[in-house]
């Protein structure tokens, strides 16, 4: 049974982000503070990637940890609207899959972060990040 009402429920799904969350607006300052320029939810990339550096290759995604099914086996299912849900963050996780297997098919670099992760530990989700730029700019 949901607590809320139909229209606070509404309410409460339209406030959730699908860009611009506080993972992905900490992990952009970061990464900008060091002087690495991206681009922000490239729609001429497959995916359609949080970061992308498209001279590089590399497409990163910061996804929650809700909505792409973290420890989805393990984890208890929601018991509101349960067929929904299933169906949905199954989907999601299959997506999520299809577009790694593209781009690295066609020679993406993939860096796929929790948000909990970034938050955590932002400095070593920037350390991949460049070390991945370093490794296709040659420097490494």
């Amino acid at each position: 049974m949901d607590r809320h009402t139909p229209q606070q429920r509404s309410k409460n799904m339209s406030a959730v982000k699908s860009t611009g969350t506080k993972a992905e607006v900490c992990l952009g300052k970061a990464l900008w503070q060091l002087g690495l320029r991206y681009r922000k939810n490239n729609k001429t990339v497959f995916g359609k990637p949080d970061f992308t550096f498209k001279k590089y290759k590399i497409a990163v995604f910061v996804d929650s940890e809700f909505f792409h099914g973290k420890d989805w086996d393990t984890k208890k299912k929601p018991a509101t609207n349960a067929a929904f849900w299933l169906k949905k963050i199954s989907r999601n996780i299959e997506r999520d899959k299809e577009v790694n297997a593209y781009l690295q098919s066609n020679g993406w670099t993939v860096l796929r972060f929790w948000s909990k992760e970034v938050n955590k530990n932002l400095t070593g989700c920037v350390g991949l990040i460049a070390e991945a730029i370093d490794k296709a700019a040659g420097k490494i």
